[in-house]
């Protein structure tokens, strides 16, 4: 578990090492967890707090960035064991936390009641006296800290990301974006954009990288995964990228099996790029790491080409 400024990265286990990420902030001898993973992560968080010497009852704040369940599917189980703290989630997100049942439903007709059970856990709900939802520019003072919390939409409607100012850091969930640490080369790390289903908007995603990079922070915290320096370049990757993946979905449009064509076209885009940047292991490889996000970009693209061709 590193630690920079106070910030401690927890891998909660999901899919693979170093794939899903949780943060840690302590503060003179208070703290407060950004993202939760899923319910099997919470032993993880829980172990972190004691690795820092501090108990459950020192942590003030549960900050979600949004509530797709891969950050914020733990959220419920782990508020049962923080007697302290408080849950703080976008507005648009915050009934889903106090009455998971549509987030369990929508989820469990695509993948199934089996499948949902062993990957996520069973979602708990949060007592709505415990939760606080975080309008644009609302800051949470942890020990004298201020998080402010920032409208992101583009990835989802219900995303905020969180600017620590004492740090100059931002707290990104899926907004800037995903980089695999096992893409890293020497021309630093590889990032690539999010549009899974189902609130993707290439125009706010567009304007929410801008508004984290006007901030000038010197590095983005991902949930997918960790620490990441040369944002600015990395802005631009992800501007570049996000072009490239509308054109390509519009493209597909006329395909007799759009999917399948889009899942091509989303991997030559991807693998050209990281051969460029220093990939080395090859398009097999690439395809093995990305599969869960090309599948689901595939899909985001063509949900958002549908509902913008209404």
């Amino acid at each position: 578990m590193s630690d920079l400024d106070g910030i401690h990265t927890i891998d909660t286990g999901f899919v693979r090492p170093q794939f899903d990420a949780a943060y840690l902030l302590v503060e003179r001898g208070r703290a407060a967890f950004i993202d939760c993973g899923t319910n099997h992560a919470v032993p993880r968080l829980l172990a972190a707090l004691d690795e820092v010497g501090l108990s459950p009852a020192a942590v003030d704040w549960l900050i979600l960035t949004h509530v797709h369940l891969d950050h914020a599917g733990g959220a419920g189980e782990l508020i049962a064991r923080l007697p302290n703290a408080r849950l703080l989630v976008h507005p648009r997100g915050a009934r889903h936390m106090i009455d998971p049942a549509q987030l369990w439903a929508g989820a469990s007709a695509v993948y199934g009641e089996a499948v949902m059970e062993q990957t996520y856990g069973r979602l708990r709900p949060i007592a709505a006296e415990r939760v606080v939802e975080a309008a644009d520019g609302h800051v949470v003072e942890l020990a004298g800290r201020a998080l402010r919390c920032l409208d992101t939409p583009g990835h989802a409607r219900h995303h905020l990301c969180v600017f620590d100012a004492r740090a100059n850091v931002c707290f990104t969930g899926d907004t800037f974006g995903l980089s695999y640490r096992e893409f890293d080369s020497a021309n630093g790390p590889f990032i690539l954009p999010t549009t899974s289903p189902v609130q993707f908007d290439p125009v706010a995603l567009h304007a929410s990288i801008d508004r984290l990079i006007a901030l000038q922070p010197t590095a983005m915290y991902l949930t997918h995964f960790g620490r990441v320096e040369d944002v600015v370049r990395l802005a631009a990757d992800l501007h570049a990228q996000i072009d490239a993946m509308v054109a390509l979905v519009r493209a597909a449009a006329g395909q007799p099996d759009r999917h399948a064509a889009l899942m091509a076209s989303l991997t030559d885009l991807y693998a050209e790029r990281a051969q460029a940047h220093g990939w080395t292991r090859g398009r097999e490889a690439l395809c093995q790491l990305l599969a869960m996000d090309i599948e689901l970009n595939a899909q985001g693209l063509a949900i958002w080409l549908d509902a913008s061709c209404r």
